[in-house]
């Protein structure tokens, strides 16, 4: 599969130059408002809907929403599909478009839901992407000579301890923190709060860096990790940032906070086998999704079973 494009770039999808009319673009910010303040979905999640939502009205230009059939949509996602679009990727835009048409049926009238019982293509189930307990040593062993240095290990020391999303590590704040207890205080999807044990390593560096954080902070700054101007650092530069580091520490493949995250789950389950706990550290609205970390488990015995076990064990040719 190709690399996905922006919707606007693709040939013959949609004119750039021409805006979708005004009410169907009125109508779906009132379902992004809704979204955000009814449902109190996270600003990425809202901004993630829009984009979603943008598809479709480039999709269906000269052809009111509430004109759309079910034939549209199943030619939209072709379309889109042939351009490159991975199956998840359309079955999260489709869900898009069958909320908005949701709440156009509640709160403004519509008649049928042309998105109802239509499916998105599958995609082959790729396991996400791991550090082994060795590399996860490797990446976060560096020196910190600096204010900056100190900072990002503590950023990384403390998003694979406890297994954070990105946008829940850009957004804590110090109070969040219990240096007491070795917990921190998350706010994940859907504005909900857990609580997640963080490691001493973790801690410890953790509390080295609040100490400094005074001497950077700009009066009135309330995140708890910083950008050399003061601020509350952006996703981006975190994310930047451990790339560079991870080209620094000689760890191949590409490394983003998300693979800390998925390393934190898979070495948790390996290490306790406990599916339900590793859910909850997550924020895994589903036990179904911490489920795909059961087949990094399986691959890791498998590994071992192959090379330890007698019968396993191909022979050497002569």
């Amino acid at each position: 599969m190709g690399k996905e494009q922006h919707p606007e770039s693709l040939t013959g999808l949609s004119d750039p130059g021409k805006m979708p009319e005004k009410g169907q673009a009125e109508l779906a910010s009132a379902y992004l408002a809704y979204l955000s303040v009814t449902r109190r979905l996270s600003p990425l999640t809202c901004e993630s809907y829009g984009r979603d939502l943008d598809v479709l009205m480039n999709l269906s230009r000269g052809i009111a929403l509430e004109h759309l059939q079910i034939h549209h949509i199943r030619r939209f996602l072709a379309q889109l599909h042939a351009n490159g679009f991975s199956g998840r990727s359309l079955a999260r835009m489709l869900s898009a478009w069958r909320g908005l048409y949701n709440y156009l049926a509640r709160h403004h009238g519509y008649a049928c839901n042309p998105c109802a019982g239509v499916r998105a293509p599958k995609s082959p189930r790729s396991l996400p992407r791991t550090l082994s307990p060795d590399e996860a040593l490797k990446l976060l062993e560096f020196d910190t000579p600096d204010l900056v240095a100190l900072r990002d290990k503590a950023m990384f020391e403390l998003c694979y301890s406890s297994g954070l999303r990105l946008a829940e590590l850009a957004n804590l704040k110090p109070e969040d923190l219990s240096l007491a207890e070795g917990i921190v205080r998350v706010t994940g999807k859907g504005n909900k709060t857990r609580d997640v044990p963080v490691g001493s390593k973790a801690m410890q560096v953790v509390r080295e860096w609040i100490k400094q954080r005074a001497t950077l902070a700009k009066p009135g700054e309330t995140g708890l990790f910083l950008s050399r101007h003061g601020r509350n650092i952006s996703r981006r530069s975190i994310d930047q940032r451990l790339k560079i580091q991870a080209v620094k520490q000689g760890i191949s493949g590409r490394i983003h906070p998300h693979v800390l995250r998925h390393s934190f789950a898979s070495h948790v389950l390996q290490s306790s086998g406990n599916l339900r706990a590793v859910q909850e550290m997550l924020g895994h609205a589903s036990i179904s999704t911490t489920q795909v970390y059961t087949h990094l488990d399986f691959q890791h015995l498998s590994k071992v079973y192959d090379a330890t076990h007698p019968r396993a064990r191909k022979k050497k040719e002569s």
